[in-house]
């Protein structure tokens, strides 16, 4: 779902001169306009080197703290008005963390149960209870992290978090131990902006992922090439850049790793493992593990892949092919150090042009977490809001496959569309109260133009909200503003 407006760089609420419509008008037009457009454009050129130090606005912050976060307060947006990008950026990344606020459930720490484990000699009913006690953790698990991100002080870290879910889909509903979901959730939470190499090299070994792509199957004399073949097409290179003789070599290099499930950790037994020499993307050695993921991380598709990728979550749709190939040069430099690519990709005049704001739909997770945040609203129990995500078309721990959600405009369609609307109509039925809440901290808008300027990256398209704005009352403003379709865009 877009809303294209007509966007000028000076406001997202101008229209503006467009360079592509005009060279689809007639050839007399073109002779007149062209020149003055080439014109326009060198100035926006050169403007744009002053970019770096161009102080934030109030719609400037909102921007940067919704696409990195999931819904700021104002008092949030007005801590970063007046700083330059430069300033906003670096204190956005130095507050990351690694570790969570809310206490994780109790069964993710300590000994497993010995009724915890499967094994061939239980019965139908211990087996029925185990998936029954598996389900009950693994709703608890969803509710604990939407918790945390509603909670933590660091939204780009749960953001990045969702983002390395995704990225290395993993699903329950095969690896069957919530434990083990909740120990690569804390890997993705700890690297969440670390560094992509160390991510890499964990995720390999990760007990989730070897079940998941059957690592833990693969072994000497008997190869399974899964991982191998994910690996290089949805976690590194990408499409069309190895073959599948690399997979079957890779495949050779990973083996001999399994899942001790008493202790929920990999381990790594060397008799099943393939010693003999390999060659991987024409490099020959008798690579393990490590070596054959190095040689990965050696080949520049990787940086480009990574980059790509993250422009579209953070930037716009369509990546500028440009602009990724130079900041896929710094990640690779940097020896894969995750704030390096996202300091460029913040800082990238992209990012902060006109044209690429309320260019993307927000996902289920961020509607709803940002949506409580911003209505300062703590459910309590969060199972119930998991499930209310999960109507959205986006099931924590459950990804549909391999590639993880599509994401973008497949967000939305008609029974996700009523579901987000279902929610928001819910949330904010209690608007008074949690409105005088929020209102009273921190400075809240004194008129409705601004709250549509706090929740909207773009003008409102329902003439319910300038119905709202007429009667001056913020819980009616708010509550029509969080129902308009813009709302679902950052």
């Amino acid at each position: 779902m877009r809303c294209d407006w007509p966007l000028a760089s000076a406001s997202p609420h101008s229209p503006v001169f467009d360079p592509a419509t005009m060279m689809r008008s007639p050839p007399f037009i073109r002779h007149f306009v062209e020149p003055l457009a080439l014109l326009v454009l060198a100035l926006a050129s050169s403007l744009a080197q002053a970019d770096a130090t161009q102080r934030l606005d109030f719609d400037d912050a909102r921007h940067l703290l919704v696409r990195t976060g999931f819904a700021p307060t104002v008092a949030q947006v007005r801590a970063l008005e007046g700083r330059t990008r430069e300033e906003a950026v670096d204190a956005l990344l130095a507050q990351t963390r690694s570790d969570p606020i809310v206490p994780s459930p109790a069964w993710t720490t300590g000994a497993t149960a010995p009724e915890d484990i499967p094994h061939p000699g239980m019965s139908a009913d211990e087996r029925k209870v185990l998936r029954q006690r598996e389900r009950a953790r693994i709703e608890e698990l969803r509710g604990w992290w939407l918790a945390e991100m509603r909670a933590t002080p660091s939204p780009l870290t749960e953001r990045m978090t969702l983002f390395w879910h995704d990225h290395f889909a993993t699903s329950e509903q095969k690896v069957g131990d919530a434990r083990l979901m909740y120990a690569q959730n804390a890997l993705f939470r700890r690297e969440a902006l670390g560094n992509f190499a160390t991510l890499l090299h964990a995720v390999a070994k990760d007990p989730a992922m070897l079940i998941w792509l059957d690592g833990a199957r693969n072994r000497r004399g008997a190869p399974n090439e899964n991982f191998a073949r994910e690996v290089m097409e949805l976690f590194t290179l990408g499409e069309g850049h190895y073959a599948q003789s690399d997979v079957a070599q890779a495949a050779r290099a990973f083996t001999g790793f399994g899942v001790d499930r008493a202790t929920g950790q990999a381990v790594f037994r060397p008799r099943l493992h393939d010693d003999g020499v390999k060659t991987i993307l024409g490099a020959r050695g008798d690579f393990d593990m490590n070596g054959a993921l190095d040689v990965l991380l050696a080949r520049p598709e990787t940086a480009t892949f990574l980059v790509d990728k993250l422009w579209r979550e953070f930037v716009s749709p369509q990546p500028d092919a440009g602009e990724v190939a130079r900041i896929a040069g710094d990640f690779r430099a940097s020896h894969y150090a995750i704030k390096v690519a996202l300091r460029d990709l913040l800082l990238s005049d992209a990012f902060w042009g006109a044209r690429n704001r309320g260019t993307l739909v927000k996902s289920p997770a961020e509607l709803v977490v940002g949506t409580l945040r911003t209505l300062d609203v703590d459910p309590g129990d969060m199972r119930p809001i998991a499930a209310a995500t999960a109507r959205m078309g986006e099931v924590l721990f459950a990804p549909p496959n391999v590639r993880g959600w599509p994401g973008g405009d497949a967000w939305i369609n008609s029974s996700t569309l009523l579901a987000r609307q279902a929610f928001l109509a819910r949330a904010t039925r209690a608007m008074p109260d949690t409105f005088m809440a929020v209102s009273t901290r921190g400075g809240s808008p004194s008129a409705s133009a601004e709250w549509q300027h706090l929740l909207l990256p773009l003008p409102a398209v329902s003439d319910a909200v300038t119905e709202a704005a007429a009667e001056r009352e913020p819980a009616v403003v708010i509550r029509a503003t969080m129902l308009d379709p813009v709302y679902q865009l950052k």
